[in-house]
C-alpha cells in the first residue's frame, strides 16, 4: 500500500487485491502500476465478530482499526471505565418517535430474537454497548406496507455515559424512510441494526448533531434481502469525537446498497467513519459516496472504505468513492479506499479517492459573472453537498441539512 501526504493536509491510500490461481496467494497492485504477490492478509470483514466484550483485547490505538482514533478522546468506551459510569445511573437520554399508521416500536431485552441479526459487533466499543444497554428499541414496518412519510427517531443526549441498541425491521416488499436525529451531549456507544426483508426498499439516514462536547460511536450493521434495496445517509455535524461504523452483508441475489455520506468537520473535531461492505452472494450491488468538509486548526476527518467481494459473489458490481474539500488550513483528512476481490466473474469494481481545496476555474467564473468570492465560495460548497443531499428524498429533511450546511459556511467562508 503507498500512502501519499499532499499540500492540501490530506492523506490517501488505496489497495486492490485480486486472488490469483495461486496456493492461497494474492496479487496486490496499489494504484502504482507495480504488482507484487504476497500472502493472504486479513481483510477487515475476517474480524472475528462477538457480542462478548471480553473476546476482544484492549485497544492501544496502534491497530489497523484505531490508528487514526485519538484513545484518550473516546471517554472510556474502550477501557470499561465508560461502563463502570453507565452502571452508577451516570446519563440520560431523551427519546421522541413519530410512527406512521402500522409503525410499530417496542423495547426489548437482549435475549430477543431480532438482536445480532444484522450484524455482531467487530470491535470492543460495539461488544460494550451491546453489553450494557439497558433496554433496545425495535422498529418495525409490516409487510407490504408503503410509507409515504417518514418515521423518525429522535435521540437527545442529556450528558452522562449511555448504551444504546436499535433494530429497524421492514418487512419484505414494505418500503419506508427512516430518520435517526442525535442531539445533545454525552458519551454514547450504539448498535443499529437495519433488518431490509425481500423485495423491500428502506432508506435510513442517521444525522449526528451533537454538542461539540459529545463522543459517539455505533456500529449500523445492514442485511439486505434478495431483491431487496437499501440506500443509506450518514450526516455527521456535531461532536467532539464522532466515529460511523456502517457494515452491509446480503441474504440473497439481486440486492443493492448505496451508501451516501455528508461530514463538515470543525477546529478540533475528529470525524471518523469507517465502511465495510461484504458481498458473498451472487449479482448484488453496492455503490458508496462520501463527501466531507473541514475547516480550522486540528480539524481531522477518516474514512476507510472496504469492499470485499468473495469467490462466491459472481456478478457483483461495486464502485466507492470519497472526496473531501479542505477549506482551512491546518485541517487533516485520512482517505483510505480498499478493494479485495476473489472472483474474476463480476461485472465491475472500483474505487476512487480525491482531497483538494477549492477549485479556483469555478470561483473564477463566478468571480467573473459579478459574484462577490465569499459568496462564490459559499456557491461551489452547497453544491458540493447538494448532489448527496438530494439523495434523501424528503424534501424537509434536505432543507435542514442545507440549513445546517449554511450556517457551517457561515463560520468556513463568512
Amino acid at each position: 500500500m503507498a500512502d501519499v501526504q499532499n499540500t492540501s493536509g490530506a492523506t490517501t491510500a488505496g489497495s486492490i487485491e485480486v486472488g490469483t490461481t495461486g496456493a492461497g496467494d494474492k496479487l496486490a497492485g496499489p494504484g502504482t502500476g507495480r504488482a507484487t504477490v504476497q500472502q493472504p492478509i486479513d481483510a477487515r470483514v475476517a474480524v472475528k465478530p462477538s457480542f462478548d466484550v471480553n473476546d476482544f483485547p484492549l485497544p492501544t490505538g496502534r491497530e489497523e482499526d484505531w490508528r487514526f482514533t485519538p484513545m484518550h478522546r473516546l471517554g472510556g468506551l474502550h477501557d470499561g471505565t465508560a461502563a463502570a459510569a453507565a452502571r452508577a445511573g451516570e446519563g440520560t437520554d431523551k427519546i421522541e418517535l413519530a410512527l406512521p399508521d402500522g409503525v410499530t416500536a417496542e423495547t426489548v431485552g437482549r435475549d430477543d430474537a431480532r438482536l445480532g441479526k444484522a450484524g455482531t459487533p467487530v470491535d470492543r466499543v460495539a461488544a460494550q454497548a451491546f453489553s450494557a444497554f439497558a433496554q433496545a428499541l425495535v422498529v418495525t414496518v409490516p409487510k407490504e406496507t408503503v410509507l409515504t412519510e417518514p418515521v423518525k427517531i429522535d435521540v437527545h443526549g442529556e450528558g452522562g455515559v449511555r448504551f444504546a441498541h436499535v433494530v429497524i425491521e421492514v418487512k419484505p416488499f414494505a418500503e419506508a424512510v427512516v430518520v435517526l436525529n442525535h442531539t445533545g451531549s454525552g458519551t454514547r456507544a450504539a448498535n443499529v441494526e437495519l433488518l431490509v426483508g425481500d423485495g423491500a426498499k428502506l432508506t435510513f439516514v442517521s444525522v449526528q448533531d451533537w454538542e461539540r462536547d459529545a463522543v459517539y460511536t455505533a456500529q449500523q450493521s445492514a442485511l439486505v434481502g434478495r431483491d431487496a434495496s437499501l440506500k443509506s445517509v450518514v450526516v455527521t455535524f456535531g461532536g467532539d469525537l464522532v466515529r460511523i461504523h456502517p457494515r452491509v452483508r446480503y441474504a440473497g441475489p439481486g440486492g443493492e446498497a448505496e451508501l451516501f455520506g455528508l461530514y463538515f468537520a470543525d477546529a478540533g473535531q475528529h470525524l471518523e467513519h469507517r465502511l465495510i461492505i461484504d458481498h458473498d452472494t451472487p449479482h448484488c450491488r453496492s455503490n458508496v459516496v462520501y463527501k466531507g468538509a473541514l475547516q480550522g486548526q486540528d480539524a481531522h476527518a477518516v474514512w476507510v472504505g472496504d469492499v470485499l467481494i468473495r469467490a462466491a459473489a459472481e456478478g457483483t458490481d461495486t464502485y466507492e468513492h470519497n472526496r473531501n474539500l479542505v477549506l482551512t488550513d491546518g485541517a487533516r483528512v485520512d482517505s483510505i479506499p480498499n478493494l479485495e476481490i476473489e472472483t474474476g466473474e463480476i461485472v465491475g469494481a472500483g474505487h476512487a479517492s480525491a482531497t483538494g481545496r477549492f477549485d479556483d476555474e469555478q470561483l473564477f467564473y463566478l468571480q467573473a459573472r459579478g459574484i462577490p468570492a465569499d459568496e462564490a465560495r459559499r456557491l461551489v460548497v452547497r453544491g458540493f453537498f447538494a448532489e448527496l443531499v438530494q439523495q434523501i428524498g424528503v424534501a424537509e429533511i434536505q432543507d435542514h441539512l442545507m440549513e445546517k450546511i449554511e450556517a457551517e459556511l457561515e463560520a468556513a467562508v463568512g
